[in-house]
């Protein structure tokens, strides 16, 4: 199967666009909006010479002031993040089944059933007085 753009890297990612496609991106459109202010400014002179209409060329003037401004803020505002998916608690993927027939286990009756076994200890005691610890070969 072959790629339609050989040329064109592939995307493995989700990382930003780098900071100098983004700056480029930011000087192209400053300079699409104050192109704007050029055109503004020639037509309030024809309007206002040319025509004689002064309203016109005060509009079109008008319009042209707040170019500047308009032009920085939208060129220095960063674009927008990227949506993610959020990873959110389902508490019906990671719950336990239930139990119908569960047996709470109280500590009251888990100590009266050891007191309760008539099998004795495990182990004989060794904790009696005349019993002495293993040796271990490294007291001497």
């Amino acid at each position: 199967m072959k790629r339609r753009h050989e040329d064109e890297p592939v995307l493995i990612t989700e990382a930003a666009v780098s900071f100098e496609d983004e700056f480029a991106a930011r000087k192209k459109r400053y300079s699409l909006i104050m192109a704007f202010r050029i055109p503004c400014l020639v037509l309030a002179g024809i309007f206002g010479i040319g025509f004689n209409w002064p309203w016109v060329a005060v509009a079109f003037i008008v319009l042209s002031v707040p170019l500047p401004w308009v032009a920085v803020l939208i060129a220095n505002d960063r674009p927008p993040k990227k949506s993610q998916k959020v990873n959110r608690y389902r508490s019906d993927a990671t719950a336990l089944p239930k139990v119908s027939e569960a047996r709470i286990i109280e500590a009251a009756e888990a100590l009266d059933a050891r007191a309760q076994r008539t099998d004795g200890p495990r182990q004989p005691q060794q904790d009696g007085p005349d019993h002495a610890p293993p040796r271990t070969g490294t007291d001497g």
